[in-house]
């Protein structure tokens, strides 16, 4: 797990050493909607892990309209938003490896968002995000045409 200078982790991710199994490498608690302010600390996170990440897809209404492109690292990183993404995720990608996230609602009570972070980054998680997030009742949990209920502004 990564911390975030302060007590509580962010950023789950499945033990590097894990065979590919489920439909998420980890799970990240951002601190808001905005998805331009909040990638760079992730994105150093990951560096170690993945390299340096040349483009992050996202679902378009999981996030505050952004920019196209971000530089985080000294690098260009373009963003993609598409309706066609798994709600509730995003996908991180450098130049060989993919990743792909959970996204736990900002707004999230804190031991809720702890417990999905856990669950997410098991390393035998299985789970699909709508099961991942339902246990954000009437926060985060996906609708019938699986955009999570965080509400949209």
């Amino acid at each position: 797990d990564v911390a975030d200078g302060s007590a509580s982790p962010r950023l789950q991710l499945k033990p590097e050493s894990t065979a590919a199994t489920g439909f998420v490498d980890g799970g990240w608690w951002p601190r808001s909607r905005d998805l331009g302010a909040e990638l760079p600390d992730l994105l150093a996170a990951l560096k170690a892990r993945i390299g340096p990440v040349e483009r992050v897809s996202y679902h378009l209404g999981d996030w505050d309209d952004t920019e196209r492109a971000i530089t985080a690292g000294g690098n260009v990183v373009r963003l993609s938003g598409f309706r066609s993404q798994t709600a509730g995720t995003i996908d991180v990608l450098a130049s060989r490896l993919r990743m792909t996230l959970l996204v736990v609602p900002a707004d999230a009570a804190s031991e809720s968002a702890h417990d999905v972070l856990a669950t997410a980054g098991r390393r035998d998680n299985a789970d699909d995000v709508p099961s991942l997030l339902h246990s954000f009742a009437g926060t985060g949990e996906p609708d019938a045409d699986g955009r999570s209920g965080v509400e949209h502004r």
